[in-house]
C-alpha cells in the first residue's frame, strides 16, 4: 500500500499543532471524567471481585442475539430502567456506539433530525449513517430549534422530527435549557434525545441526571430517550439507552451496532449495576464535588475561565500553539490538564479543559489555580 496520503495528512496536522499522541496518565487528575472518583475505588473493585466469585463470566462469547445474552445484561437493564425512570433500557458497549446506533436506526427516511451544533462527535457519526435528513441548530437556542422545526413542517416535512442535545456539554461545561426544549418538542410532537453522559451520577436526585429534575418528568415519557454513559461518574464502561420499550425492541431488531457486535462483558454489566447503587447513595460525594465547583469559580474567574456551575471548566486560549504551551506548563507542575483543539472544538477556540473530580483535593485545586495565574502572567 502507498501510505503517502496518510503521511501527508499527519504532516498537515503537525504543522497546525493538531497532531495527537496517546500518553499515559500522569500528575494530579484534572482531566478525566471520573467525577466521583469511582473508577479506581475499592467499592467497585469489591463489586468486581464479588461478581467473579459468584461465577460471572468476563466475556459474553457472542452477540446478544446469539449466545451472548447473559443474566447480568438483563438484570442491569431492568435496574437501569427503574433507576432512570424509563420503561426500558438497553446496554451498549459505549456512549459513542449508542449514539451512532440510535441515530442510524430509529429516525426514518421521512423524519428530520435537528441537533445542537455542539453535539458530540458520536452524534455526527450517527448522522452520517442515518436514513433521515438533518439540520444543525444554534447552540442552546430553543427559539432557533422551534424555528427550524416550523420551517421544515411548512416546507412539507411529514415525518417525525427528532431533537438531539446534551444535557451538559462536554467541552464547554454548560447546561442545555431542557425545560424549554421539552416545550418545543411537545409543540411539534418531536422525539427528544438527551445525552446525559456528563450529568449522570453528578446531577439530579440520586445522580439520575438532569432530566430527573424536570417538573414534568413523566409528561410525554414515550417521546424522550436518554443516554447514560457508564464510563464517567459511574466509573465503569458502556452506556445505557433509556426510553420506551418500543425503542428497545426496535434497536434489538434493527440496530446493526447491536446485532452484529459481541455483547459487552457480563462482568462489566454486573459492576455497572453495583455502580448504580453506589451513586444512588453518593449524596455526600456530590455535595463535596459541588463545593469544589463553587471554589473553582472563585479561583479561575480572573483567568477568564467559563464557569457554568458544572465540573467542566474551559479556559479558552484561542490558537492551538498557545493551548499546547499552557498545557505543557501545567503538566510540568504536576497537574494533568489537557489541551483541546479542533475539530473537537470550533476553530479558534482551543482551550484547556479543566475537570473537577474527587480524585483531586481542595488544596490541589488551589495549587492548579496558582500555577495558571503564574503562567498566564509570565
Amino acid at each position: 500500500m502507498n501510505w503517502t496520503a496518510q503521511r501527508e495528512d499527519l504532516a498537515r496536522l503537525k504543522s497546525d499543532d493538531r497532531l495527537r499522541h496517546v500518553v499515559p496518565a500522569k500528575g494530579i487528575d484534572f482531566s478525566s471524567n471520573d467525577y466521583l472518583g469511582l473508577a479506581g475505588s475499592r467499592a467497585l473493585n469489591r463489586a468486581a471481585q464479588e461478581a467473579l466469585e459468584r461465577g460471572v463470566a468476563t466475556g459474553s462469547g457472542g452477540s446478544r442475539l446469539l449466545r451472548g445474552n447473559c443474566p447480568e445484561h438483563e438484570a442491569l437493564e431492568e435496574k437501569a430502567a427503574q433507576f432512570f425512570g424509563s420503561e426500558a433500557a438497553l446496554f451498549m458497549p459505549s456512549g459513542f456506539a449508542a449514539n451512532a446506533a440510535l441515530l442510524a436506526t430509529l429516525p426514518q427516511s421521512d423524519d428530520r433530525i435537528f441537533y445542537d451544533k455542539l453535539a458530540h462527535a458520536s452524534v455526527h457519526e450517527g448522522l452520517k449513517l442515518a436514513r433521515a435528513s438533518s439540520e444543525a441548530i444554534a447552540h442552546n437556542d430553543p427559539q432557533a430549534m422551534h424555528d427550524g422545526l416550523a420551517r421544515w413542517r411548512k416546507a412539507g416535512g411529514v415525518g417525525t422530527p427528532w431533537i438531539v442535545v446534551e444535557s451538559l456539554y462536554s467541552m464547554d461545561g454548560d447546561f442545555a435549557p431542557l425545560e424549554a426544549l421539552r416545550e418545543v418538542a411537545g409543540l411539534h410532537d418531536a422525539m427528544l434525545v438527551i445525552d446525559e453522559a456528563h450529568a449522570t451520577g453528578v446531577f439530579g436526585n440520586q445522580g439520575q441526571g438532569l432530566v430527573s429534575q424536570s417538573a414534568n418528568r413523566d409528561e410525554r415519557s414515550d417521546s424522550i430517550i436518554t443516554l447514560h454513559t457508564c464510563g464517567k461518574a459511574l466509573g465503569c464502561e458502556g452506556a445505557l439507552l433509556c426510553g420506551p420499550k418500543l425503542m428497545r425492541d426496535h434497536m434489538i431488531n434493527r440496530a446493526r451496532g447491536f446485532i452484529f457486535s459481541t455483547a459487552p462483558s457480563p462482568l462489566m454489566a454486573a459492576i455497572v449495576a453495583s455502580a448504580l447503587d453506589i451513586v444512588a447513595d453518593a449524596d455526600d460525594e456530590r455535595a463535596e464535588l459541588n463545593r469544589r465547583i463553587v471554589k473553582a469559580a472563585e479561583h479561575f474567574a480572573e483567568l477568564g475561565a467559563q464557569c457554568h456551575g458544572s465540573p467542566i471548566i474551559p479556559l479558552i486560549c484561542g490558537d492551538n500553539a498557545s493551548a499546547l504551551q499552557l498545557a505543557e506548563a501545567v503538566q510540568e507542575a504536576g497537574f494533568d490538564v489537557r489541551a483541546i483543539r479542533p475539530p473537537t472544538v470550533p476553530q479558534g477556540s482551543s482551550r484547556l479543559r479543566i475537570v473537577l473530580t474527587l480524585n483531586a483535593t481542595q488544596d490541589d485545586l488551589a495549587g492548579l489555580a496558582q500555577v495558571l495565574h503564574r503562567t498566564k502572567k509570565a
